[in-house]
């Protein structure tokens, strides 16, 4: 089932588990090709373009046999049942304890909550919970990643104010 083109400000997830953000779709001035604008919502948050056709298409079981999603660009809400059918017990309980690390009132709630996730983490949900920190982790070894989030929540907590404002 064609998810249909996308639109500005849809979040799709890329089939190596990583988000992104419909920024348009551009018309080459040349060519009249259409062309997705995206932005990466991890690292550096670089802006990217390809073919309409090359981002709705569905990924290549034949080279990578592993995936589940159906699409090279799933539709973020979409993915969701994806994650379902590939998820063990133990993921689920990492996603709940990213739900609580989102829903923690202070920073010192998401440094305990965090230095409990150290065993179920991965690259995404690094990559997650940095955009809701609205940090940038550079991209590296889940454990140098894990290291300069849990330094980032620090220094969030060292200058949080508990202050009425």
């Amino acid at each position: 089932m064609p998810q249909g083109i996308p639109r500005s400000g849809e979040k799709y997830l890329h089939f190596k588990d990583k988000l992104y953000q419909v920024i348009t779709v551009a018309e080459h001035s040349e060519t009249e090709e259409k062309l997705v604008i995206y932005q990466a919502l991890y690292g550096d948050f670089k802006i990217y373009a390809r073919p309409l056709s090359m981002f709705i298409s569905q990924v290549d079981k034949e080279k990578y046999p592993q995936v589940q999603q159906e699409y090279r660009f799933q539709l973020a809400g979409q993915q969701e049942e994806v994650i379902e059918q590939s998820m063990e017990v133990e993921n689920k309980s990492a996603e709940d304890k990213l739900m609580e690390f989102f829903d923690a009132e202070t920073m010192e709630e998401k440094y305990q909550i965090l230095l409990g996730m150290r065993d179920v983490l991965n690259d995404r949900m690094v990559n997650n919970m940095a955009v809701v920190l609205d940090v940038v982790i550079e991209e590296g070894p889940l454990e140098q990643r894990y290291e300069e989030l849990k330094s980032c929540v620090r220094t969030f907590q060292k200058y949080e104010c508990t202050r009425l404002r």
